[in-house]
């Protein structure tokens, strides 16, 4: 048996999940992307007759021979390992399912989600790669990075969601803050845009920056991604609260974090924001609106040092996971 299936829908989260969970454990995993079939498709996943044909002939055949276990993320992934631990895999699932936790051998689930269950492993944020390792293969791969002026100022941006209600304001307030933080110390702007960002904002980015020395990065079209690079140099971090999965990555470096756009956050990510907060890991960057939160301004986070602890969970859930199979 192949030793390691990770199955997902191709999200980018989704993927670096799964994958990470893998490498943490030392397997070697087939990767799958799932391409669903109706009604799969928005009844994942539930378990249907038929259900061994929900993501085609090609995976259909390969549940004859499946791996010993199966990591799936997200909905699709859940189904997909369902049905590999009907076949004798182990199957773990991250993210809830949205299903009792009994129909994985192990279920791995954000804190802020508030699943239970004898074979639910909690975490803060999401599953990642980074760590010294991962940071210091960065660095080296971005090794031009080093000849930029320090200190140099990491700048995620992301966008709305469901639960994030950003505007033009918001990011016109951050990027204007973040400029003038980076002339005033004669310092340089590592700037990424998301998929959510919208076209306007990352026109006013390119702009912005055009005459600040750095690397600004909003798609394909300006080369490589620099992000892996841009979390291995950044002195310190600015980003945007909609994403779990960078506010985790951010929160797994060396540098001290700071997040724009809080007040604009509701639901369960709100919840991941304030155990972060909790834990002394981020701290608010005022991006104009509500200074009621008690946020930094420009003037206190410019020369402040902070001590670090980074936050990593990926191998502490990778041993829990490992014990539990």
């Amino acid at each position: 048996m192949t030793s390691a299936w990770t199955l997902t829908d191709g999200h980018a989260g989704n993927r670096r999940q799964a994958d990470a969970l893998a490498r943490a454990l030392g397997l070697e995993a087939r990767e799958w992307t799932l391409q669903s079939q109706k009604p799969w498709r928005w009844l994942a996943p539930r378990r249907l007759p038929g259900a061994h044909r929900a993501f085609g002939a090609s995976f259909a055949a390969a549940l004859s021979q499946p791996p010993a276990i199966a990591i799936g993320c997200g909905r699709q992934g859940a189904l997909a390992t369902r049905l590999a631990r009907e076949n004798g895999a182990r199957a773990v699932q991250i993210l809830d399912p949205r299903m009792p936790p009994r129909h994985w051998d192990v279920v791995v689930a954000p804190q802020h989600d508030g699943l239970q269950g004898d074979n639910v492993i909690t975490l803060h944020g999401s599953l990642h790669p980074v760590d010294d390792l991962w940071l210091a293969a960065a660095r080296r791969e971005f090794a031009t990075f080093a000849a930029l002026p320090a200190p140099r100022t990491a700048l995620l941006l992301g966008g709305s969601s469901a639960h994030a209600r950003f505007d033009d304001a918001l990011f016109e307030s951050l990027l204007g803050q973040v400029e003038r933080l980076v002339r005033h110390e004669g310092g340089s702007i590592l700037a990424t845009a998301s998929r959510r960002t919208p076209a306007t904002v990352q026109v006013r980015l390119r702009d912005r920056f055009a005459r600040v020395p750095g690397v600004v990065w909003c798609g394909e079209a300006d080369g490589a991604n620099p992000y892996a690079g841009l979390l291995g140099w950044a002195d310190r971090i600015v980003c945007t609260a909609d994403s779990v999965n960078m506010l985790s990555e951010a929160a797994a470096t060396l540098a001290p974090v700071f997040v724009g756009g809080v007040e604009r956050i509701d639901g369960r990510p709100r919840q991941f924001l304030d155990s972060l907060f909790g834990l002394g890991r981020i701290r608010f960057f005022d991006a104009g609106g509500d200074n009621t939160l008690g946020k930094s301004t420009l003037e206190s986070i410019a020369p402040m040092p902070m001590d670090v602890t980074p936050l990593r969970e990926t191998a502490r859930v990778a041993a829990l996971v490992q014990a539990r199979l």
